[in-house]
């Protein structure tokens, strides 16, 4: 059992493939594989509940139908007292489930149909009802089960995934089983890690069931989630001889009239995160406030409507967006930021600005980083926040052709379902998209990455001012921009996780979290 959960995610249809070939390639025998889950599962289950004496199973019908009879088959074996409710005829079963069922009834497990007026009282409840196959909503017995455990509070294992949680998207499809553990199989999926599949597994863990490196190597994932090992040489330990010139000079950009605290956020991440030279325009207001919080800054004033001037010439990176407002101040720091010749990232009121003048990125020639949380995000591209939230992976590949396309001046005609792939045609900017939320999403064009720590502690104002100078600081410091992207959202959640950790989740501040991302950070250089 690996409690380090595996970097490659993967699809439903990718995990069929690995399935197949795990069978077909790697001459596993189908019905081999499913005691092989029963046994993670059982091995799981006994290692989070070691005092548990009676275990009900729910099984329904399918392969996961299949696992979780063995499931209860090992589990009489061990002599604990199990008992099975069936959510379909197990008549109607196939294949290996078939097999399944036979070997727990030959086993001596009693299996009855589901009946609602039934308890389901037991130490750990194993959830064996739907697997990754579903499309539709739940209905029928396998809804009214949910409903009546999700009441309960039960102590449930969820046998590969939590009965109606899609496996592609992390969306709940109709009802979903709320389970207190999930042993996933063979490959992870990504709607276990982003939208509510997070909150619906509970504690994660996963088994490969003795697949082969071979087997893997024929199916490329969809997604990799993030871990420190692939930053390895992106930074290196600095030189003796080292100067503030080496490590970038990043221009942040905010703090409208009233709104000094999130270019400080910024600022000071930057700086805790390794840039060399820090300059912040923001109103004049402002100065004193920053260099109190910050005196390493460079704080310059800019008032009217008069924009950056030369302000942009020379640096390495710009941020802008926290705290910038919407007037017309704000729009024409956003139009000269865009102008400028180096990567910008954009956050906060610069893509609520975009939103209302999405030809601002026709100009655009070198590289964007994009961070929007939901809400940003369906300003910006017209859609919902509950279809953006319903489908976080399809939301993160359609906006990211949306956004390319206006930077392209290109337009894709009428009624075309093609998603875009930057591989298809030359484009002058590149964008990437950063998606915040449970399971952080980012994706280039080509790869797309997930973050899978963060904690809801970090629910709170000022994230997303931390996590965008971070990614400037980066960017400054020579990044590329997806690298950059996807070293500092697994920075500012994983110091996130940590302070959670000591301290608690409820009333983490934004501000607490910089020395951490610092820690964290020199941590992965080298």
């Amino acid at each position: 059992m690996n409690t380090n959960l595996p970097e490659s995610l993967y699809t439903t249809e990718q995990v069929r493939q690995l399935d197949h070939e795990a069978i077909h390639q790697a001459c596993i025998a189908g019905f081999e594989l499913m005691n092989r889950a029963a046994s993670a599962v059982m091995s799981a289950l006994l290692c989070r509940w070691p005092e548990a004496k009676t275990l009900l199973v729910l099984c329904g019908a399918g392969n996961n139908g299949g696992d979780g009879y063995l499931v209860a088959k090992q589990a009489k074996e061990r002599g604990l007292r199990v008992s099975v409710l069936s959510c379909c005829d197990p008549v109607s079963l196939a294949g290996d489930a078939r097999s399944a069922w036979q070997a727990c009834l030959d086993a001596g497990v009693m299996v009855r149909p589901y009946d609602a007026r039934q308890s389901l009282l037991a130490d750990v409840v194993v959830d064996a009802m739907l697997g990754t196959g579903l499309t539709g909503a739940v209905r029928g017995d396998c809804a009214d089960a949910i409903k009546r455990l999700n009441h309960m509070s039960a102590a449930v294992c969820a046998v590969d995934i939590p009965s109606g949680l899609c496996a592609d998207t992390g969306a709940v499809l109709g009802e979903a089983l709320r389970a207190t553990l999930t042993v996933s199989f063979i490959g992870l999926k990504t709607g276990q890690l982003t939208g509510l599949g997070r909150e619906y597994c509970g504690q994660l863990l996963f088994d490969d069931l003795g697949v082969p490196p071979s087997v893997y190597q024929s199916v490329p994932s969809y997604c990799q989630r993030i871990a420190p090992g692939q930053f390895r040489g992106w930074l290196a330990r600095r030189s003796r001889v080292a100067n503030k010139g080496d490590f970038g000079h990043l221009l942040l950009i905010g703090g409208n009239r009233g709104m000094p605290g999130a270019i400080i956020l910024a600022a000071e991440s930057a700086l805790y995160c390794g840039a060399g030279l820090v300059t912040v325009v923001t109103r004049k207001s402002h100065l004193t406030a920053l260099a109190v919080r910050c005196p390493e800054v460079m704080g310059v004033e800019v008032e009217n409507d008069n924009g950056l001037d030369s302000l942009a010439d020379g640096k390495s990176a710009i941020v802008i967006g926290p705290g910038l407002g919407r007037d017309s101040w704000s729009l024409k720091l956003l139009q000269d930021a865009l102008a400028a010749s180096c990567p910008v990232v954009l956050d906060a009121d610069a893509l609520n600005l975009l939103s209302h003048h999405p030809q601002l990125l026709n100009a655009r020639k070198s590289p964007m980083i994009l961070t929007p949380h939901p809400g940003e995000l369906a300003r910006l591209t017209g859609q919902s926040i509950a279809a953006i939230e319903r489908d976080r992976p399809a939301a993160l590949l359609n906006s990211h052709r949306q956004l390319t396309m206006h930077a392209t001046g290109r337009r894709l005609s009428v009624g075309s379902e093609k998603v875009y792939d930057a591989g298809d045609t030359h484009y002058e900017c590149q964008i990437v998209l950063l998606i915040k939320g449970a399971g952080t999403l980012i994706y280039d064009g080509h790869s797309t990455a997930l973050c899978s720590e963060g904690n809801p502690g970090m629910a709170v104002a000022g994230m997303g001012d931390v996590l965008s100078g971070l990614i400037g600081a980066l960017l400054a410091q020579g990044l590329m921009p997806y690298q950059a992207a996807r070293m500092a959202a697994w920075l500012h959640a994983s110091a996130a996780d940590e302070l959670a950790a000591r301290l608690g989740e409820t009333g983490l501040r934004a501000s607490e979290l910089i020395p951490g991302i610092r820690q964290q950070l020199n941590c992965v250089i080298g």
